[in-house]
């Protein structure tokens, strides 16, 4: 958007108050996003989602945060996985109060479990690794066969930024993984190993209804998981028309108005491995040179304008 049609928007519109729900306002995404919402006039505080309390009654929910009821127009959730179910309560509790929340609280719980995500993409037609979800670990055999390995790729539920992800080459590593993880009483995915892959995917910046961002995530030599916090390098890709589709379709079943959504380029065409409802904006800014946090501020706005 031109400065002088942000100005003029700027102008009709007013000065918005926002909210960004983060730990600490030193984050680099926080941060960013505080730094594009001023630059177009607005006034930001950094609220600690855990440090907010509910006064859940009739007719008028609040939020309050040290002693002050918090009421802006809009809310930008930055909820850590750690946290996820109290804050989705606290964006919840916005919803509640008819404020803009950029991503939803129901969005933000279903990209963080990892099994429903999964069936809710698969309920989508978009493309996904082969995965399998059992119980019992009786039942290795049969998941070996569903996923069609070793090797084979097992997942924690719980796990983020490559936490928890392991690659199991042999049957044998398989079914000991699988057991160390049941005696642990976690619950996992197995999925498809795309080996094709070669340890590289590719992270979508979804914000609204385009692809704001884009970039190829490479991990280290002997890694197969390209996570920038493990290591892995990245550069700024075009997207083929396929992969921006498929895409765009995984952040609408996760009813993410925002997103990071990352994919490996198999055989058959791109495959959707995760969906992110706080996509990092370090990684994406530095390898696309884009004003990532400026566009999202830039949905809000139209957001309210319309």
């Amino acid at each position: 958007m031109s400065t002088w049609r942000r100005a003029e928007r700027t102008a009709r519109m007013g000065s918005l108050k926002i909210a960004i729900l983060s730990r600490s306002a030193s984050l680099y995404s926080t941060d960013r996003l505080k730094q594009a919402a001023v630059e177009r006039g607005h006034s930001v505080a950094v609220v600690d989602y855990l440090r907010c309390y509910m006064d859940i009654t009739a007719r008028r929910p609040k939020i309050l945060f040290r002693g002050e009821e918090v009421r802006p127009d809009a809310v930008i959730p930055r909820i850590g996985a750690t946290y996820t179910f109290y804050g989705a309560a606290v964006v919840r509790q916005f919803e509640m109060a008819d404020v803009f929340t950029l991503n939803s609280s129901d969005g933000i719980s279903r990209s963080r479990d990892k099994l429903r995500s999964t069936q809710l993409l698969s309920r989508a037609g978009v493309g996904l690794p082969t995965t399998s979800f059992a119980h019992d670990s009786q039942d290795i055999r049969g998941i070996l066969e569903v996923v069609g390995g070793p090797p084979v790729v097992v997942k924690l539920l719980e796990g983020t930024q490559g936490v928890g992800v392991v690659l199991a080459e042999t049957r044998k590593a398989a079914e000991s993984v699988i057991n160390a993880f049941r005696q642990l009483d976690a619950n996992f995915l197995v999925q498809e190993f795309i080996a094709e892959a070669e340890g590289a995917d590719i992270r979508a910046f979804v914000v609204g209804d385009e692809i704001v961002a884009a970039m190829r995530r490479q991990g280290p030599p002997g890694e197969f998981r390209s996570n920038l916090h493990r290591g892995g390098r990245a550069e700024a890709i075009e997207l083929t028309p396929n992969q921006e589709a498929t895409a765009l379709r995984a952040a609408r079943a996760m009813g993410l108005n925002v997103a990071g959504v990352d994919l490996i380029q198999s055989s058959e065409g791109p495959m959707v491995l995760e969906v992110n409802s706080s996509p990092g904006l370090e990684g994406i800014e530095a390898a696309s040179s884009i004003d990532v946090a400026g566009a999202i501020i830039d949905h809000i706005e139209d957001n309210l304008d319309a």
